[in-house]
């Protein structure tokens, strides 16, 4: 299925980035870094007519904050979606990562946002088969370009979809913070890198 053009933003980096810690449904505010990457984002979007583009925002405060920040001087109007929200991660919410007693491997292999394989471990955790399947359902629900400002997995996630890839390629693509993804016709590129 193509879906419309995306315009994927990950919101700024927070404390608990910071910290090493997972955040999963828990919140921590955007530190001073995280808002100049906010900043960033908005220099980003001035180049780029939003006329007309849907904005659809992650519910919690650290992508909220952020898409005030990066979006809010460009549109009138956004709008929240829970399809948006981080990948739940059980019982290591607040934990700090590096305190985590997990064998060597694969799912401890870090890339830019971290050992992603470690989220679909997680003890009492959402996993990436249902993340995936929440994101494709957002996806699905899409009418025309969208603007949305998530976080770091399910920014991976929706992208994966998008172009149609299988859920392993996560840590293929690019990520971090301060930069805005852009998917269409099954194909990404990222502004900001």
């Amino acid at each position: 299925m193509r879906y419309p053009k995306l315009f994927v933003l990950r919101h700024g980096e927070t404390e608990w980035n910071a910290a090493g810690r997972f955040q999963g449904a828990l919140n921590s505010p955007l530190t001073e870094t995280g808002k100049g990457q906010a900043q960033r984002q908005a220099e980003l979007l001035s180049g780029i007519d939003l006329t007309g583009v849907n904005v659809c925002v992650s519910p919690q405060l650290r992508a909220i904050e952020t898409a005030v920040l990066a979006v809010g001087p460009h549109v009138s109007h956004m709008r929240t979606d829970d399809r948006l929200r981080e990948i739940e991660v059980g019982d290591w919410t607040g934990a700090v990562k590096a305190d985590l007693k997990i064998e060597p491997g694969p799912v401890t292999e870090d890339v830019p946002d971290g050992a992603l394989g470690l989220y679909a471990y997680a003890p009492g955790g959402e996993g990436f088969a249902a993340l995936r399947a929440r994101c494709t359902a957002f996806l699905d629900d899409l009418t025309g370009p969208t603007v949305c400002v998530t976080h770091g997995i399910t920014s991976r996630m929706l992208r994966t979809v998008a172009m149609g890839r299988p859920t392993a390629t996560l840590a293929d693509l690019p990520g971090g913070q301060g930069v805005i993804h852009i998917v269409e016709n099954g194909s990404h590129t990222s502004l900001g890198t």
